[in-house]
């Protein structure tokens, strides 16, 4: 008995040590949950003081940036202990970059505060999809507080800012200390987790495309504060850009009424073509007079009349003017800071992409139907005679070969040729032909040759087949050049989304060229919605000179010039030439920019007075061009007819140390003043000081980077993506597809490649293709057909994703941009119209 107590007793000792020692531990194990708890309640207090923007910038004491590591630090290890948290879900990234001297030690280096703020509308991170669709009742009310929030933390720009010379950002205050910035509760609310920590969490991109409205989310906006105002040096920096800008605004043909008023288009469903584009109808004469003095023409009322009713600088103010554009351009001090802002520029894109590029893709994703390949585009530099690809210009001669051997299409040696005959002259059969003989594709020979390159647009080296074959003025009437020219529109036709604006050459030796070339137009019936005409003056007062075909300058601006006033004034006495003219939206000037030519002074000899052999300069050319447009322009516009934009070649060429005391420059002040749009462009490079003016200035870029690897700039040196960097009005074009392009679609090789080299995104290439079509000179119907009904509008409100696949995020940017450069040149002061006219 005493044996059984004993052991009853060991065994209620034994228990009651195993329950005593198991309260202890499980006593233990909860408190020391309960503090882990506490712990982690803490350290998320303090990420969300992190993310929320609570960043104390203290001068004197540890760097900010490891302060932002040390609970980087923390975040990071939680994520690893089973706590999910998406940081791009609803909360900004808050970075501060410490204000640092810039290494050129400029003045006034800008302190840049950079929030991510992801849009409101994602879904929270929860255990289910279905759980955030239940919550987002709720979650509306808080959005919009939310937007509030981040638009006030953010530096939203917007017209009714103020400039940042005037005032301290909103989170700064005037000790330059920054202001602890707390999340709404929103924010908070939206960061929680519910649910299960380790269930699925749902995809933010799939819920956006779902949700087909990303082109409205906010994003990343930058707001770039100096901390002192410019200082007197780049006040008068800033005064002198301002008057280079005004002086242009002086020179620069303008409609009186926009495209726009005129034609109130309601719903830019597709235009229906022209049933009859060659119709005429006789208008009758008007009573306006013109005359020619000092080479210019003067238009009055009528031939009694003594005043001017359209009057435009003259050559000497013009020239003036031009020299002033030089010195500024030469100016140390503006230089410099023109290569600052150009570079400032730069980098805000740079960060721009680095903070918004996955949101503008979403927002691409989103737009139903279009893509890169449906976009419209527009060829806005390409030659006529050089329109097609070597490999079409085969088949094609092939194919008159084959077919019309007896045809005689020439007259040589004082003899008529068929064409059969002219390809025995030459030894040369259909069955010879091919690409590499046919030698028309540039190559390692032209790069800096010009004339070589030229020599190109003869098939098989022989200036009689192009005769044949690509003029419009020889034994056939131009039908050869006529039929290939309508294989071209097809295909253009065919690929629906492509259109080009085909230049074509008036030599100005005779005042006949105009109605032969509109009669060639007629007669052919060459039209198509996807094409527009440019006429191109070639620079050659020199060769005619040489050939006794003129004696003075004079004589080739009169054969340019009196046939368009004449049909402008007496639509009758030139029908076909008015009907052609409808289709013609610009005047371009060509040659070799390379060549030596002297700088004009302020008191040139007129027209009349120019009868040596040289070759007038290239400004020279450009003013008494441009004056005269500007006249005609003006009185077309008064008689509700179509107008022509100045489009010149400018800035093509890269080694200009040929030339005497002049070269790619001066050209490219010339266009600064009088041009609507250029051809390439690629000197500006050469001067900050232009390229800073031609981007306020927003002037066009056509630039063909394949082109000019062919003859003048290594591909791979092309400032073509820099200019787009940093916010230049550029576009793509081909130049010569025949010398150039092996494909049948060369705008698209040309996008192609520069996407492959350059790495461009689908964002890029159609704001690119967008700004194509914007510079074009097709109609305002098939404009805001093409790329939105309010395509005149600057920045968002002027783009219709839905049409240009460019999202609103990427415009606003450009828009925001631009307005705070100008602010910046006027000082405060700029007035900056809603409308780009």
């Amino acid at each position: 008995m005493e044996a059984y107590t004993l052991h009853l007793a060991m065994a209620a000792l034994i228990g009651a040590s195993t329950v005593a020692i198991s309260a202890y531990f499980l006593h233990r194990k909860t408190l020391s949950h309960l503090l882990e708890f506490a712990r982690a309640v803490e350290r998320d207090v303090d990420d969300e003081n992190l993310h929320a923007g609570v960043v104390a910038v203290d001068d004197s004491s540890s760097s900010p940036k490891r302060h932002l590591r040390k609970h980087r630090s923390a975040y990071d290890r939680r994520i690893g202990n089973g706590y999910y948290r998406r940081s791009s879900t609803s909360l900004p990234d808050v970075t501060v970059v410490d204000s640092v001297e810039a290494k050129s030690g400029h003045p006034g280096t800008p302190k840049i505060n950079i929030l991510r703020a992801i849009s409101p509308k994602s879904p929270v991170a929860s255990a289910s999809a279905f759980e955030s669709v239940e919550e987002s009742d709720d979650d509306m009310v808080d959005n919009a507080e939310m937007d509030t929030t981040y638009l006030h933390t953010n530096g939203n720009v917007g017209l009714e800012d103020k400039n940042g010379y005037e005032t301290l950002p909103d989170h700064v205050n005037a000790n330059g200390d920054m202001i602890q910035l707390t999340a709404s509760k929103s924010m908070i609310h939206s960061h929680s987790i519910s649910g299960d920590l380790h269930g699925v969490q749902p995809d933010p991109i799939a819920a956006d495309i779902l949700r087909k409205v990303p082109e409205h989310e906010t994003f990343a906006r930058l707001k770039v504060t100096p901390l002192e105002g410019p200082s007197p040096d780049e006040v008068e920096a800033y005064v002198i850009v301002q008057e280079c800008l005004e002086m242009r605004k002086r020179y620069l043909f303008r409609e009186a009424v926009a495209p726009w008023e005129k034609e109130i288009i309601a719903d830019p469903c597709t235009p229906k073509p022209n049933p009859d584009p060659f119709f005429f109808a006789p208008e009758g004469k008007s009573d306006h007079y013109f005359e020619m003095q000092d080479g210019v023409f003067h238009v009055y009322p009528n031939k009694d009349s003594k005043e001017e009713i359209f009057p435009v600088a003259d050559a000497t103010t013009f020239f003036t003017d031009l020299h002033h554009i030089l010195r500024v351009i030469a100016a140390g001090n503006i230089r410099t800071l023109c290569h600052y802002r150009l570079n400032l520029l730069e980098q805000k894109f740079n960060l721009h992409l680095m903070l918004n590029a996955d949101r503008e893709f979403l927002a691409q994703k989103s737009a139903p139907h279009r893509d890169f390949y449906n976009v419209r585009k527009v060829d806005t530099h390409v030659h006529h005679s050089a329109c097609m690809n070597q490999k079409h210009l085969l088949r094609f001669i092939k194919s008159k070969l084959r077919k019309e051997p007896d045809e005689v299409v020439i007259f040589r040696d004082g003899t008529y040729l068929t064409l059969k005959e002219v390809f025995e002259s030459l030894d040369l059969t259909g069955y010879d032909l091919n690409v590499d003989l046919l030698d028309v594709h540039a190559d390692k020979s032209t790069f800096h040759r010009f004339d070589k390159f030229n020599l190109k647009y003869n098939p098989c080296g022989q200036s009689r087949l192009r005769e044949i074959f690509l003029k419009q003025d020889n034994l056939i009437q131009g039908r050869f050049l006529g039929e290939l020219t309508k294989q071209v529109f097809s295909d253009l036709e065919a690929s629906k989304y492509q259109m080009a604006e085909y230049r074509i050459s008036i030599y100005g030796r005779k005042q006949s060229e105009w109605d032969q070339l509109a009669s060639w137009i007629v007669n052919n019936e060459l039209y198509s919605e996807n094409v527009v005409w440019l006429i191109q003056l070639p620079r050659l007062y020199n060769v005619y000179k040489e050939m006794g075909i003129v004696t003075s300058f004079q004589n080739i601006l009169d054969n340019i010039f009196i046939p368009l006033f004449e049909v402008t004034v007496d639509p009758d006495s030139h029908p076909q030439l008015h009907v052609f003219l409808k289709q013609v939206v610009g005047l371009d000037l060509v040659d070799d920019e390379s060549k030596p030519e002297r700088r004009p002074t302020k008191h040139m000899p007129t027209p009349a007075q120019w009868t040596n052999i040289f070759n007038p300069a290239f400004s020279y050319y450009v003013y008494y061009c441009y004056a005269n447009l500007y006249t005609l322009n003006k009185l077309r516009e008064s008689k509700g007819m179509t107008t022509i934009k100045f489009r010149p070649h400018s800035g093509e060429v890269v080694d200009a140390s040929s030339c005497i005391q002049a070269g790619d420059i001066d050209h490219l002040a010339a266009t600064f003043l009088t041009a609507h749009n250029i051809a390439h462009g690629i000197n500006l490079r050469k001067s900050p000081v232009l390229q800073y003016l031609y981007y306020l200035a927003q002037i066009g870029l056509a630039m063909s980077p394949l082109s000019n690897n062919s003859l003048f700039l290594d591909y791979h040196r092309n400032p073509l993506p820099v200019f787009f960097s940093r916010g230049l009005n550029v576009s793509l074009s081909t130049d010569d597809p025949l010398q150039i392009h092996l494909t049948k679609e060369p705008l698209v090789e040309e996008y192609s490649i520069a996407a492959s080299v350059w790495k461009l995104s689908a964002c890029d290439l159609c704001e690119i293709a967008r700004n194509s079509v914007y510079q074009s000179g097709f109609s305002h119907a098939l404009k805001s057909h093409w790329i939105g009904k309010e395509y005149y509008k600057r920045g968002p409100n002027g783009n219709d994703i839905h049409r240009t696949n460019v999202p609103h995020i990427r415009l606003e940017f450009r828009d925001t941009i631009w307005r705070e450069e100008m602010q910046q040149v006027y000082l405060g002061k700029a007035i900056i119209p809603e409308v780009d006219k």
